[in-house]
């Protein structure tokens, strides 16, 4: 009732619900001894009673029976995943967009980890005196360029040659493996072409490095900024900080799904929740997607709609291989 509401609710309330069958002072004894155990407060001395964290996560470890999406749910979270170019990083891009909008909470994703990434394609192309562009493209159907001024105009024949060397040394190699000392070894072999396009090599590196930052997106900023129930100044310093106060929350030692609340500690938004759930990719930790909204959210429906997206999420973007052994869970992992 209070989820719905959002008032504190007194025994006469739940009394007059169609399952209940007890006196509003039994009721009123129960919710008493609630609040002595710490799963329930009173805002006021009149008013009726309101959950607090340990009595939201009493519900939701312990009692919440979470909704079972109908065919129709699915199929519009289904939709929400037909991308033009269905690359783990833009999936989860419009999932999160589409959880924002459904939830009408922010979306929080870690995008997809660079450990199942190669290197297929890297291009220098030429846009105007001594400016060049370098490309480069990965095996997750990821793309990145890079602007190069140089000192002087490459030939074409020093451009084949770069083109040529690329493909011979780094084409299949993952991409958090290219390391500035691969990179100084490559220009080092290149013998005759060092000055010229060392510096692009170095472009290259950096390039490499732009991919495998994981960088914590927020879809729905609006949302949360709207809220009345969340500290507005609070919402702004997670949004100046999220990747230093998300990062550690959304690294991969966790369950599969977890709740995190603001009274959780090491997370600055107070009166709020934090839904996150893992996406794999062949049986390993890959990203994560959720949600962070106020802490009177409707779990029972909102969880099933995180775990969906996860689990289409993984299935999209796994080959459909035997998952290698995962090692086991830390005995100090974050549980729901």
């Amino acid at each position: 009732m209070y989820i719905v509401s959002g008032e504190p609710v007194g025994s006469k309330a739940i009394a007059s619900l169609p399952d209940i069958r007890v006196s509003p002072a039994t009721i009123r004894n129960d919710m008493a001894m609630l609040e002595q155990l710490g799963y329930l407060e009173q805002p006021h001395t009149s008013a009726g009673r309101i959950p607090t964290y340990s009595g939201y996560r009493l519900y939701i470890d312990e009692l919440m029976n979470a909704r079972t999406l109908t065919d129709e749910d699915k199929k519009l979270l289904d939709e929400c995943l037909e991308v033009d170019v269905p690359t783990a990083d833009a999936l989860i891009e419009s999932a999160s967009k589409a959880l924002a909008e459904l939830t009408h909470c922010a979306a929080v994703v870690k995008n997809v980890a660079p450990k199942f990434s190669v290197i297929t394609k890297v291009e220098v192309i030429p846009t105007g005196k001594r400016m060049y562009v370098l490309l480069m493209i990965t095996s997750s159907g990821n793309i990145k360029n890079k602007v190069c001024r140089l000192e002087f105009d490459l030939t074409n024949e020093q451009m084949e040659f770069f083109s040529r060397y690329m493909a011979e040394n780094l084409q299949g190699v993952a991409v958090d493996e290219l390391s500035e000392e691969i990179i100084e070894k490559l220009v080092e072999a290149m013998g005759a072409y060092m000055v010229t396009l060392a510096p692009l090599l170095k472009g290259v590196c950096e390039l490499a490095d732009g991919f495998k930052e994981n960088e914590i997106m927020v879809a729905g900023e609006k949302n949360l900024l709207a809220r009345q129930d969340i500290n507005t100044n609070q919402i702004v310093q997670f949004l100046e900080n999220k990747n230093e106060v998300v990062k550690e929350m959304l690294d991969d030692s966790f369950e599969d799904l977890q709740v995190v609340f603001g009274e959780d500690g090491g997370f600055v938004i107070e009166n709020s929740s934090f839904i996150v759930s893992k996406i794999k990719k062949d049986g390993r930790t890959a990203g994560s997607l959720g949600i962070i909204g106020p802490m009177r959210l409707d779990y029972a429906k909102i969880i099933p709609y995180v775990q969906y997206l996860t689990e289409r999420i993984t299935e999209m973007i796994s080959d459909g291989e035997p998952p290698p052994a995962e090692s086991p869970p830390n005995k100090n992992d974050k549980k729901t």
